[in-house]
Order: structure tokens, then C-alpha cells, then sequence
């Protein structure tokens, strides 16, 4: 049974309508006052509210780590994500009661003005790789193909960590590259910093068995 509110609206609004339209099929009454009344909430407010609570539900539910997991491709980065031994980025995030079960999400969104619109389009460019790219390769033969789109922004991090708290400046190799990683000339995710945020996924770049698979197709994966 689903647990989100505005899907129980969107399954309301669904069991509301529904009786209204077969009460009218059947029961052909003659078109006056009141029945258009009720004809207005069966095919015009009942149904805006099932589609508003449907988009709304189907909206949070792609923003999950259980979403982002569902392509067999991507079941090693959620299960970096969910291993609580793990001391990666992802897992470190995923453990943070801020982001949870949405941290694929919250690393992975464009933050943009347009962020929800750019980050859903850019989903959909995710589906069109799994389904033509990826989705007949195994798992071992899709990880040394899976590259982000375009590089991770530093501002992905910045959003939390603004960079201009006392605390973070207390860090010497904080202070020393404030300007760079602001400036996106050093990436908070690369060696030397706080590493990859799937560090499992490097091995298998850097494999010769993936240089002899030429130039890597694009999909969403691990900065």
C-alpha cells in the first residue's frame, strides 16, 4: 500500500470519479443543471486531483534511492550507498538523516534556477541510455562504461557547505583552496580531497580491460 499522501489523494480522487462516469454510462440521465454539476467533478475536479496527486507522488517517488537503484546497473552505487560500513561519500551522505533515502538525488540534482526541470530531463536521458546502452549488458560489463553526463559541479556540495562557516575554514586544506573549490578549479570529489563518491566504481576505469572497450558510453553514475 503506498505510504505517500498524495498518492492515497490521486487513489481518492480515481475511486471518486469513477462511480460518477459509471453512474452516468448506465443511467443516461437527461442532461440538466445537476447533472452537469455532478459530471463536472467526475471528468473535471476529480480527475485534476488524481492527476495533480499521481504527478506529485510519482515525483518523490523518482527522487528515492530505491529509484535510482532499479536498473540493475546502478544496484552497485546503491548498495555502496546503503552499506553501513562504508566510508564513502555516498554512504557518509546516505547515513546523514538530511538527504537519507534520497541522497541520490540530493548529489545528483541540478541546482540551477531550473534544477527540477533540468534534473528530470536529464532522467529521462538516464532511461534512453539504460534502454539501449545498458540494459542487455551485466553488471560487470556496464561499470567501466558508466560516466556521468558532464563533470560534477562543486556546487553540489557547496549547497550545504557554503565554504564560508567557521568551521570549514578552520580545516587548513580548506582554507588554502577556498578560492579554487569555489571557483570549481579543484573538485571536492577528486583524489586528494574527499575522493570519489563511489570509490568501489575507479578500479574498473582504470582496468585495461575498459581501454579496450574504446570511448565509454555517457550515463549518470559516480562522480
Amino acid at each position: 500500500m503506498p505510504h505517500d499522501p498524495f498518492a492515497w489523494l490521486a487513489l481518492g480522487g480515481a475511486a471518486l470519479a469513477t462511480p460518477i462516469l459509471l453512474w452516468y454510462l448506465i443511467r443516461r440521465p437527461q442532461l440538466g443543471r445537476s447533472t452537469k454539476v455532478i459530471l463536472l467533478f467526475g471528468i473535471g475536479v476529480f480527475p485534476i486531483i488524481t492527476a495533480t496527486g499521481g504527478n506529485i507522488a510519482g515525483y518523490e517517488a523518482t527522487k528515492t534511492r530505491k529509484f535510482c537503484g532499479s536498473c540493475h546497473v546502478m544496484t552497485p552505487y546503491a548498495q555502496d550507498s546503503e552499506d553501513l560500513e562504508s566510508t564513502s561519500l555516498a554512504a557518509r551522505h546516505a547515513r546523514n538523516e538530511a538527504f537519507g533515502d534520497e541522497n541520490c538525488y540530493a548529489c545528483h540534482a541540478d541546482y540551477g534556477m531550473f534544477g527540477t526541470v533540468t534534473t528530470k530531463i536529464g532522467g529521462m536521458r538516464h532511461v534512453y541510455e539504460y534502454a539501449f546502452n545498458f540494459r542487455q549488458l551485466s553488471v560487470e560489463e556496464a561499470l567501466p562504461r558508466i560516466h556521468l553526463i558532464k563533470p560534477f559541479q562543486n556546487a553540489s556540495c557547496t549547497r550545504c557547505h557554503s565554504t564560508l562557516g567557521p568551521s570549514w575554514n578552520a580545516v587548513g586544506d580548506h582554507a588554502s583552496s577556498a578560492e579554487d573549490v569555489r571557483a570549481g578549479t579543484v573538485s571536492c570529489a577528486s583524489i586528494g580531497c574527499h575522493g570519489a563518491a563511489h570509490p568501489f566504481s575507479k578500479p574498473y576505469h582504470a582496468s585495461p580491460e575498459a581501454s579496450l572497450l574504446g570511448a565509454p558510453a555517457r550515463h549518470g553514475g559516480a562522480p
